[in-house]
């Protein structure tokens, strides 16, 4: 039928839409203006039909090396956001960038890692495992450790962002179930491409209400949106660089698998669930970072490719 092979299509398609759709996002600002509001909604939906396509029974049965699962999920939620808040120190940065760069730290691995494993030849069943858990855990360990340990100000308690993040992520997993009880699996087999292609029109639908004012403040303040798009770059591909290294002795594979996890970093759950009265400067850079997680499938792929190769 039509709409199924336009949708199939589209998840063909899903890197040049992607891509695409940031930088129409970033040009189109009544666009992004008309959208901004429903990035909410958006990234709930997204978020329950990524989980829609992810089978927990499959989860499960690839927890098979539970310490490496655990000791990168500490890693990645526990131990990047001190690690950037560190670097952060050592760098000189403070103020809204700083703010920005450690809360991106503490933020889940993005569910579309896996994909991107499995594109590039790294281990997909090890990235699925690491995101999935990560998404359901970081309603618990981003809110302490961002507004408490280090103690950042987003106008917002630790226990209602922990509320919201929870309702963000608990509210699709349910639907996600329900649906999976209600709907025949051969059903969602046949469908499952289109599904696919939905996630990708919903995360372009996500990267144009995220670019709202973005454009505008490129040309009141270039410097500080072209250092913002630097830092966005440099904290996400720091972070896999290091990771990489701090899980060498697992093997290659397993290390630059990990490297992935943490440098693709879910901004969206932040968008959704952050009051208006956060920083619009920390809010500008969470919509930097999604520069480096829409292009690094195009970016990193050669890198990837050779260092598979030399390994």
């Amino acid at each position: 039928m039509p709409l199924r092979l336009c949708l199939e299509w589209c998840a063909r398609q899903g890197g040049v839409l992607l891509a695409a759709g940031i930088v129409v996002g970033l040009l189109t600002p009544p666009l992004a203006a008309a959208l901004r509001d429903w990035v909410g909604p958006v990234v709930a939906c997204l978020t329950t039909l990524v989980l829609l396509r992810i089978d927990p029974a499959q989860v499960l049965s690839y927890l098979r090396r539970p310490v490496l699962v655990a000791a990168l999920l500490a890693w990645i939620l526990l131990a990047c956001p001190v690690l950037a808040h560190a670097a952060a120190w050592a760098m000189g940065l403070h103020g809204s960038l700083a703010a920005g760069l450690v809360i991106m730290a503490t933020g889940c691995s993005a569910i579309s890692s896996p994909a991107f494993a499995r594109m590039v030849g790294l281990d997909g069943e090890l990235s699925l495992v690491v995101a999935v858990l990560a998404t359901l855990l970081v309603p618990f360990t981003a809110p302490p450790l961002a507004l408490g340990l280090l103690g950042i100000d987003l106008s917002i308690s630790i226990g209602a962002l922990m509320g919201r993040l929870a309702l963000l992520v608990a509210l699709p997993l349910a639907i996600s179930l329900l649906i999976r009880r209600v709907v025949r699996p051969s059903v969602l087999d046949r469908w499952g491409r289109a599904v696919d292609g939905t996630v990708v029109l919903l995360v372009v639908l996500y990267g144009f209400g995220i670019m709202d004012g973005v454009l505008a403040r490129l040309l009141a303040a270039p410097g500080f949106v072209l250092g913002g798009l630097a830092l966005a770059f440099a904290g996400s591909f720091g972070l896999n660089a290091a990771t990489a290294l701090a899980f060498r002795p697992a093997g290659q594979r397993v290390a630059l698998s990990a490297g992935l996890l943490s440098g693709n970093r879910n901004m969206a759950l932040y968008f959704a669930v952050l009051p208006a009265a956060t920083d619009p400067l920390i809010l500008l850079f969470f919509a930097l970072c999604q520069f480096p997680l829409f292009f690094s499938p195009f970016l990193l792929r050669p890198v990837y490719r050779r260092l598979r190769l030399e390994g």
